[in-house]
This record gives C-alpha cells, sequence and structure tokens, in this order.
C-alpha cells in the first residue's frame, strides 16, 4: 500500500491570495489610492460610523466605498444617499468572506480613477474575513459594546490582523455590563500596542479622534508613492 498523500489546499489558497493582496495593495498606492478594510460582526455598526468618518475624510480625500454583503443594497444605498460618496455594492454569492479577487473586481467595477481612498466594508463575520488579505493598507475592526468586552479573547485572530480597533455604540454602555479597560486589556493581549478608540456615531464621541488617525495614517502611506 502506497502512503496516503496530504495536500494542504487551504494553506495554498491563503498563499496564493496573499500575493495577488501584495500586488492589489502596491498598484493602489502606485495610483495614490489608499484602501481601508472595514470588519466587525453584524450589527456593530459599521455603516454607521463610517457614514460619520466619510463625512469628515471628505474634507480631505476623494472618496470611494464598496458594501460587501452576501445580498441586498441596504447598506451601499445608505451611504450614497448620506453622504453623496461614490458607491457601489458587491454580492458574494453566499460566501461569508472577500478575498483579493473580490476586491480586485470590485476596485475595478468602482473605477478609482480620480480617487483617493477606497473603504472596503467587509462581511459581517468576525472569522472568515480574517483570514484572507483584502489588498488593502490598513484594517479596521470594530468591536461594539452590545457584544461584550471579551469577544478579542475568543476571535484572536480578527484582533490579531486589526491595524486599529473602533469600540462603537459606547452611548448604551449603562445599559451592558461593559468594561472599557478589561476590553482595551483584551485587545491588547492579541495586538500590543494597537489604537483604540471608543466611539458613539451618535452621540460623536471620539469620530473627530479615529478619522484625525485615519487621515494621519492615509497620508503617511500615499506619501511615500
Amino acid at each position: 500500500m502506497q502512503p496516503v498523500k496530504i495536500v494542504e489546499i487551504k494553506e495554498d489558497i491563503v498563499s496564493r491570495n496573499n500575493l495577488e493582496a501584495d500586488s492589489i495593495r502596491q498598484n493602489l498606492k502606485n495610483k495614490g489610492v489608499f484602501l481601508l478594510n472595514v470588519m466587525s460582526s453584524p450589527g456593530s455598526g459599521k455603516t454607521t460610523l463610517l457614514t460619520a468618518l466619510i463625512r469628515q475624510l471628505q474634507a480631505y480625500y476623494r472618496i470611494g466605498v464598496i458594501e460587501a454583503d452576501i445580498d441586498s443594497a441596504v447598506d451601499a444605498e445608505t451611504i450614497a444617499q448620506a453622504t453623496g460618496a461614490k458607491t457601489i455594492q458587491m454580492h458574494t454569492g453566499g460566501a461569508c468572506h472577500i478575498t483579493c479577487q473580490m476586491s480586485r473586481e470590485s476596485l475595478e467595477a468602482l473605477d478609482t480613477d480620480g480617487l483617493d481612498l477606497v473603504i472596503l466594508e467587509n462581511i459581517g463575520n468576525l472569522v472568515c474575513p480574517a483570514e484572507f488579505d483584502t489588498g488593502a493598507h490598513a484594517n479596521l475592526v470594530l468591536l461594539s459594546v452590545p457584544e461584550g468586552h471579551d469577544k478579542p479573547l475568543k476571535y484572536p485572530l480578527m484582533f490579531e490582523v486589526a491595524s486599529v480597533v473602533a469600540v462603537t455604540k459606547t452611548d448604551v454602555e449603562p445599559v451592558f455590563d461593559f468594561d472599557e479597560q478589561a476590553a482595551k486589556a483584551n485587545i491588547a493581549y492579541r495586538n500590543k500596542d494597537i489604537p483604540v478608540f471608543f466611539t458613539s456615531a451618535k452621540q460623536g464621541r471620539g469620530v473627530d479622534e479615529l478619522a484625525a488617525y485615519l487621515k494621519e495614517t492615509i497620508d503617511g502611506v500615499l506619501s511615500q508613492k
């Protein structure tokens, strides 16, 4: 009997995805376009926070938005109506994550000519999206108060790949057993020294500071073209 051959398919797929993602990242940088990938669980307030951030960042950048969902165009319509930003909807056909090939096709459909910043709102999921590099220059991860401050301990990879974390919906903290210091410590346990912003899009808390941080990050990358 011949030995059974084992093929690590997942590793190969991820490896090829990462090579393609590096190409997307460099091509965008050469064009002077920054790609921000936004990830979180469903209902964490991604679209609401993005609306507030886009309104601030539009003073500095020409912005395009890619909304990814399994179905519907609700978020794309919300963003477009609220901000006027150039927006397209990506349907994943049931996939729970976005690969760099999906990113490339969506960027082509959006047409990045004349844009400085593209925001990709990833599928609402704390597991799969973290496994695939989208070609983004930075990953903004959201953790909402109703989810609890222990989520970084339960979903390590999501917070390990994050470039910056926004804790959202802090206006409802009195209703939930949420500890801001514990949340910050749990995030740091997965990703030491990562910037963490406590925000409430409803009340405006932390939005200015997060927008300023993102502007500094975007300018830093684009100045290296």
